[in-house]
């Protein structure tokens, strides 16, 4: 049986984590959107030794006027089995905190791992 978390308790920062699944040796996207006119930049947070970042690409969006501003797209890839966490923060320049936070939860199986059962069904 599990407790429901009780109100005004300490919540589970990666309670919102999205989940990836990677095989090892193989790379995975993650595509933020990025106001660069107001200075807001993603960065990544993750255990180097289980996640390289292989491209970190900008593309801005078409239009008419002088707003910077477009999706981010990071390139991953997976090193090391098991769950590792990555963490993006949304910086701006001249403050202290981040914006923002998106928590990816990572699972990086071996190709053997992700085969599963074999056979039909």
């Amino acid at each position: 049986m599990t407790q429901s978390p009780v109100e005004g308790s300490v919540a589970d920062p990666d309670r919102d984590a999205k989940l990836v699944t990677a095989s090892v040796g193989g790379s995975f996207h993650v595509h933020l959107w990025e106001d660069r006119t107001r200075g807001e930049q993603w960065v990544p947070s993750y255990e180097a030794g289980s996640l390289v970042l292989v491209n970190d690409d900008f593309l801005r969006t078409a239009s008419g006027n002088a707003v910077d501003a477009g999706r981010r797209a990071f390139e991953f890839r997976a090193v090391t089995p098991g769950t590792h966490r990555l963490l993006f923060e949304k910086r701006m320049g001249w403050k202290f905190t981040a914006e923002d936070r998106r928590v990816f939860l990572v699972r990086v199986v071996d190709g053997a791992s992700r085969l599963g059962r074999s056979g039909g069904a």
